[in-house]
């Protein structure tokens, strides 16, 4: 048993050692501070708390209580709605609780294509397909990279879905939520957005602003632009008494359990650091997400969205059709210490092996990089998948790259040299 355990804390630290020498860009990723991440080894990972504040299950909970409480001002605060629960403890379980609340199984329900960015909790396999209801997929516009609004609004009269999602997993640019309020409203559908993505884009004021375009609600991930823990959370600003009563007991106990207490105490730590740090933190992820792009245009890779500027977010997406298509150049790039992901770009069939890469610069933002260090990244991509160095080569000088961006920055503690992200811990078990 102790081989098991030994085991299991070397291969943490093999890996925790990777990432420390390697340049990280999955959109989806970031990193926790470190007053958000000792919550996560707190006593609450060991309690539960089913209910809400105040009306619980178990004893034991005032103090679970006062922190559901902070982190629900805090939610509220931050995002300016009247509405929030911090209860799912993932995106799409929050996604799960959007559908069982305000969807009935077999009802139509607005959303894009997975070809054209959708998350796969939107697929017949995901779920979408788990409550049961019926995808009516919007117009995409190829060219712009979002939905296109007149055929949308054709097929919104049409079909009359129940329920309205935007929201995407290549999210690019905004999506023409305000354009099609109107058709909502005619129609009588409840606009949703998944903003898992880009949930600390639009607390920081660099997005859009869904819950003032025409969304009733919001449903996300907390660990990506927003760098909190993996959790999950609703959004909601809507007059609406009974939905609201829906959402809550869709999250409870329709959707969980216990709702994870450290991560939501991790959360409300997040939450605090974002209200004063974000907006900073949120300009840089974009200007280094617009400034990748162009630098990967620049030296001939085929990135989507050129004549629109590139992105207006913390994603990248790069047709690498070219370089030998999305799932060798992902391998490729992991080899040399770049780690992205392969993905589906509009006009691909097969996911497993797609056409394109996705990039992200959460995580290379939270730690430091700049602009500068954009075009450094470009460069090495370029040596790689153009110009045929060595990937043990390219490694290196990632690591390199690497050496000099270890401490966190936009949270409370930042540059302390205790709080380097990638320290290991040496402790042996007994």
């Amino acid at each position: 048993m102790a081989a098991a355990v030994r085991r299991v804390r070397d291969l943490a630290r093999r890996h925790s050692a990777r990432f420390a020498r390697a340049i990280p860009l999955i959109a989806s990723e970031n990193l926790l501070s470190p007053y958000a991440k000792e919550l996560l080894i707190s006593d609450l990972h060991s309690r539960y708390a089913e209910g809400v504040p105040g009306d619980r299950y178990y004893e034991g909970n005032e103090q679970v209580d006062e922190i559901e409480n902070l982190t629900l001002d805090l939610a509220r605060r931050l995002f300016r709605c009247s509405f929030a629960d911090v209860r799912p403890i993932s995106g799409t379980v929050a996604n799960l609780a959007v559908l069982k609340a305000l969807a009935e199984p077999a009802a139509p329900v607005g959303t894009c294509r997975l070809a054209d960015g959708a998350h796969i909790s939107s697929a017949a396999f995901g779920a979408f397909g788990l409550r049961g209801v019926r995808p009516v997929y919007y117009a995409w516009d190829d060219a712009r990279l979002t939905v296109d609004v007149p055929r949308t609004r054709a097929i919104l009269r049409d079909a009359r879905p129940q329920l309205c999602l935007f929201g995407l997993s290549l999210f690019l640019f905004p999506l023409p939520i305000d354009e099609l309020r109107s058709t909502l409203e005619e129609i009588g559908a409840v606009g949703w957005y998944d903003g898992a993505h880009v949930l600390g884009l639009i607390a920081g004021g660099e997005f859009q602003d869904p819950l003032r375009e025409g969304c009733q609600v919001l449903s996300a991930s907390t660990h990506k632009t927003l760098p909190g823990p993996q959790h999950g959370i609703l959004l909601a600003e809507t007059g609406d008494a009974e939905a609201l009563g829906r959402l809550r007991s869709a999250a409870f106990p329709g959707v969980t359990s216990n709702h994870h207490l450290h991560a939501m105490a991790a959360l409300a730590v997040s939450l605090a650091e974002h209200l004063e740090f974000g907006g900073a933190y949120a300009r840089q992820t974009v200007a280094n997400a617009r400034a990748l792009a162009a630098a990967l245009h620049e030296r001939g890779f085929d990135v989507l969205g050129a004549d629109l500027g590139f992105t207006r977010s913390h994603t990248v997406a790069v047709r690498v059709t070219g370089e030998g298509g999305g799932a060798e150049v992902a391998r490729r790039l992991a080899d040399a210490g770049i780690i992205t992901n392969k993905n589906l770009l509009p006009g691909d069939k097969s996911p497993k092996h797609p056409g394109g890469i996705r990039l992200g610069t959460p995580e290379v933002t939270r730690v430091g990089m700049a602009e500068r260090e954009m075009g450094a990244i470009a460069e090495l991509f370029d040596d790689l998948l153009h110009r045929g160095r060595p990937a043990e080569e390219v490694r290196e000088r990632a690591a390199e790259l690497k050496a000099g961006f270890a401490t966190l920055r936009y949270c409370f503690g930042a540059g302390e040299a205790a709080y380097r992200y990638y320290d290991l811990v040496g402790r042996e078990p007994g």
